[in-house]
């Protein structure tokens, strides 16, 4: 049976002292279930701080929001995998909309991130899902399919590889809309079968979250559908309070 995945992305919120204040309100109110696994994307220099907080958490791990492919060398701005797992990072995301349609991030790049974080040994959530053009146009299916496959392409060992699925309408990122349960489920299962074709039985194990748009209101609906093993929240996992509701929903 599939754990249940709670992932929070701060995107560029939370600094390392507002980090630290954030932490401690959490871990203050949340009650730890056997039964769910509890990430957190801080910002790059906030991820030693949220991990130092972690210390000895099973429950609560801590991620990046974003790596570069190669191990080192002259990429300025940029963290490497091993930088990343060095830092305290357990899981990176690859591929988030933002990263695809604010920077320019292709399936052929997002392929060298999970690549890049197998190699040194972290977990990776890959990020797919269509703009609100490509689902007026039918175009749904066909474009996660091909997110899924060019961005797992490059990965030897996927049978045995550490790794997650979020599906993120883009339509639904920072816009308060949201993919109906029904909608969300429907893809998920997509996804899911997809995914046997790939690796057979092992694709019962991998977790598929939904992001867009959640919120303390519709996270139980939506956790409650078919085949969504969980949640990629962006701006409501910002705040502490906030974030408890959906942790423990």
């Amino acid at each position: 049976m599939r754990r249940r995945v709670l992932a929070g992305n701060w995107k560029m919120n939370n600094g390392p002292s507002a980090a630290k204040s954030f932490i401690e309100t959490f871990l203050g109110g949340y009650k730890s279930s056997a039964d769910r696994t509890v990430i957190i994307f801080p910002p790059a220099v906030s991820v030693p701080v949220v991990a130092s907080a972690l210390e000895g958490r099973q429950d609560v791990t801590v991620g990046v929001q974003n790596i570069y492919w190669a191990e080192k060398g002259a990429f300025t701005g940029e963290i490497s995998a091993a930088m990343a797992a060095d830092a305290g990072a357990a899981v990176v995301l690859v591929g988030h909309s933002e990263r695809r349609h604010v920077f320019g991030e292709t399936d052929a790049q997002c392929a060298k991130k999970c690549l890049a974080a197998a190699k040194a040994k972290l977990r990776f959530m890959l990020c797919v899902g269509e703009t609100i053009e490509q689902r007026e146009a039918g175009q749904t299916e066909t474009l996660v399919i091909q997110q899924l496959r060019e961005g797992l392409s490059q990965t030897p060992n996927l049978i045995s590889a550490d790794f997650m699925i979020a599906y993120e309408p883009v339509w639904a990122i920072g816009t308060g809309l949201t993919a109906s349960a029904a909608d969300a489920s429907a893809i998920h299962g997509v996804l899911r079968t997809e995914l046997r074709k790939m690796i057979g039985t092992r694709a019962d194990a991998i977790p598929i979250l939904y992001g867009g748009s959640v919120n303390p209101g519709n996270a139980a609906g939506l956790l409650a559908a078919e085949d969504i093993d969980g949640l990629l929240v962006g701006g409501a996992s910002v705040e502490a309070s906030s974030w408890l509701k959906i942790a423990q929903a």
